[in-house]
């Protein structure tokens, strides 16, 4: 158990305050870490697109571990999402991850390594079952910075890795698995016939964030009961 021990490690969580950022924050915990929450609404207050509330959410931090999990969505297709909203989702998706790795990379590389692992989405991967462009386009995004970061960060034993999960019961999601006829087409999409719970996310992150994942960098690992597999 050992490869999962987080003990002496200080882990950054952003989106901390409920879904898939509080699990993970509190499994985190639970391994060991001294964790850190940063959220809009909870723990360190932080508006992840913004770089000076970044910079000084981030101030003074010795950081092991960064899981990027703040995110949004908004849920119009093509012709009647606005130009504004569009640049929010890619504000918080994608500009927010990378202007979190990079302050968190400046910290572990003078600590001699650290781990990062992102949320993407199985929507990084596929044109989606509902009109959402933006936030498919942000997690494509961040799938790629994924790889991109990993290799600039590997002389510096920063690992950089992320989880694309499927359809998870989250406040995000509240919306969806409220229409029967949209869970319906999900579960179509789901050869396991079971979505995963925040807990298998964040177990996921664990992993991937751990010592039992020292050799493992620039990948993407679907928590998705198969729907990529289709």
């Amino acid at each position: 158990m050992e490869l999962f021990d987080l003990k002496g490690k200080t882990a950054v969580v952003t989106g901390a305050a409920r879904g898939i950022g509080r699990t993970t924050a509190d499994l985190f915990e639970r391994a060991g870490a001294k964790v850190v929450r940063i959220d809009l609404d909870a723990g360190v207050r932080c508006d992840v697109s913004d770089e000076n509330q970044v910079e000084k959410a981030f101030k003074g931090l010795e950081i092991d571990i960064l899981v990027n999990n703040a995110g949004i969505a908004v849920r119009k297709n093509a012709f009647d999402i606005t130009a504004e909203e569009w640049d929010r989702v890619i504000d918080v998706n994608v500009r927010g991850v990378f202007l979190c790795s990079r302050i968190a990379a400046r910290s572990m590389k003078e600590r001699g390594g650290g781990a990062i692992v992102n949320l993407a989405s199985i929507m990084g991967f596929s044109g989606g079952l509902f009109p959402n462009p933006a936030y498919q386009t942000s997690k494509g995004a961040v799938v790629n910075m994924t790889r991109a970061l990993a290799l600039e960060f590997a002389e510096h034993k920063i690992r950089v890795n992320a989880v694309a999960p499927t359809f998870v019961r989250t406040p995000l999601t509240a919306p969806l698995f409220s229409n029967p006829e949209v869970l319906a087409k999900v579960m179509q999409h789901t050869p396991l016939g079971v979505l995963p719970e925040t807990d298998d996310i964040a177990a996921a992150i664990l992993f991937l964030a751990g010592p039992a994942a020292r050799c493992i960098t620039g990948v993407t690992l679907p928590v998705d009961s198969g729907y990529l597999a289709r």
